[in-house]
Order: C-alpha cells, then structure tokens, then sequence
C-alpha cells in the first residue's frame, strides 16, 4: 500500500474499532504528535489511546492525499452527547505500509487543555 492508502485504511479500521487492524498500521515506535495540547504519543499508546477514548464517536473521513511516503487527512468526528463536530487535519508518515510519523491538528467543541484521561499514554519528555 502506498502512504495514501495505508491512512486511508487506518482511518477506516479506526472507524470500524478494528484494534488490531489498526495496530498492523501504526509502527509501534511511531511518534504522533498532537501539538494542540502539547501531547506525543509512540505508535503503540497511540492505538491503545484510541481504543480507549470514550465511545459514541464516527470519523467522516473528508479527504486523503498524498505522494511518495506522504498522506495528508481531512476528517470530521462526530460525538454522541457533544454539540457540533470535531475536525482534524493529519499528516502523516508512510514507510513499507506502516505509520511511522504523524501529526493532528484537532479542533472542536471543548478542546481546551488535554484531559487527565490520556496522562497515561503520553510519552515521557515529548511534550513540545
């Protein structure tokens, strides 16, 4: 799979709570950051954040584009019991069909600081 389609994919087995499809796509020394909240995750607390995250939520995923080992994503994520929606944009990090770097821009209802919750899937000395 090239990186367009490597993201595409991992976006939809995030969707579809495929833990373990998801796990196969993200290099588990993957370093994703999300510099919103000053939060970087390794590619395995990465999976395991996700899975964890509260559910009643749907990605819409908008757009995927990309070349070479480079993907970019344009989602919307829905979530039960939040007016409004949450919108994220990715870019990402191919390398031989797995995530190796990536970085999400969210925003939406409610995002002001990271919440207590993610403490534990956060890397040590990451924060930027």
């Amino acid at each position: 799979m090239d990186a367009v389609e490597t993201v595409r994919a991992l976006e939809e087995r995030m969707e579809a709570r495929d833990w373990e499809g998801v796990a196969a796509l993200v290099h588990p020394d993957a370093v994703i950051e999300w510099p919103r909240t000053g939060e970087t995750f390794t590619g395995s607390a990465y999976v395991a954040m996700n899975q964890a995250y509260p559910e009643g939520w749907s990605i819409t995923v908008r757009d995927v584009v990309g070349a070479g080992d480079r993907a970019a994503t344009d989602l919307e994520v829905s979530q039960e019991g939040v007016d409004g929606v949450f919108v994220a944009a990715g870019f990402w990090t191919v390398r031989d069909g797995q995530v190796v770097a990536g970085r999400e821009y969210w925003s939406g209802p409610a995002l002001d600081e990271a919440p207590a919750w993610r403490a534990p899937y956060v890397s040590e000395g990451r924060r930027p």
